[in-house]
């Protein structure tokens, strides 16, 4: 099916990981792992998508760094529906945040190059007023994904319908790639593999599962192209599809 014709954006999963398929762990803080970071970046802006994708814990650790909200109390009931606070912008960031945690301060991240990308929050329906409030405030987009769970072909869906995004960078965590690869929304892979070897038993890998998934199955990818990089890293890039 060509892209246009799809309800949803084309989704590119784009990761980094160890040899032993680590996203995060003590390898990542070596220097000779700071050119691949570099190249993750690099090629992260190579795609040139408009938007792209993060799960609350990775978006608290690079984003708002565990910032705690005063929220008002006592805040008149909210409606349920989505807010689209501004549809002009060049780009998006996209936070699944299913309760409502994030400390946002303002309604954009700002890149090395001062441009700022609009914030998009990702909830369900067990948000509080106050947080929805808050959001609405900052002039923070918002859209709801499900009662009490995300059901993510809605929320693409949603993104597109409503924001234009045509093509959508997912880069993790775990649990929200394999939440995707779950639903079948997965068309590329672009993954950056380091030769390093983390060896932690507790660390979390590019796709990871959780109890409440359904339907899992093993997903067939296929060889796209492969491009070495310095230092003995590589490039890969896989389909879900036969092109």
């Amino acid at each position: 099916m060509d892209r246009i014709e799809k309800r949803r954006p084309y989704i590119i999963c784009h990761m980094l990981t160890s040899l032993d398929g680590k996203i995060i762990g003590e390898y990542l803080k070596l220097e000779r792992a700071a050119y691949f970071r570099d190249e993750y970046e690099k090629i992260h802006e190579r795609y040139g998508c408009k938007a792209w994708m993060c799960g609350r814990i990775t978006m608290e650790e690079h984003f708002t760094f565990g910032h705690q909200l005063e929220l008002k109390e006592n805040i008149p009931p909210i409606p349920r529906t989505d807010f689209v606070a501004n549809t002009d912008n060049r780009s998006y960031a996209v936070a699944v945040d299913p309760s409502g945690k994030l400390g946002w301060e303002k309604n954009h991240i700002t890149d090395d190059y001062g441009l700022g990308d609009h914030i998009i929050e990702v909830l369900t329906e067990q948000v509080s007023d106050a947080y929805l409030a808050h959001l609405q405030k900052l002039g923070i987009s918002y859209i709801f994904g499900g009662k009490e769970r995300l059901n993510f072909t809605l929320v693409v869906e949603k993104l597109k319908s409503l924001f234009s995004i045509d093509e959508l960078m997912l880069e993790g965590g775990g649990y929200l790639n394999g939440s995707f690869l779950n639903e079948g929304l997965i068309d590329e892979l672009s993954l950056i593999l380091v030769p390093i070897a983390d060896g932690a038993s507790n660390s979390v890998t590019q796709f990871e599962t959780s109890s409440f998934l359904t339907n899992q199955h093993p997903v067939n990818f296929f060889l796209k192209e492969i491009e070495k990089l310095d230092d003995g890293g590589l490039w890969m890039k896989y389909v879900t599809k036969h092109e």
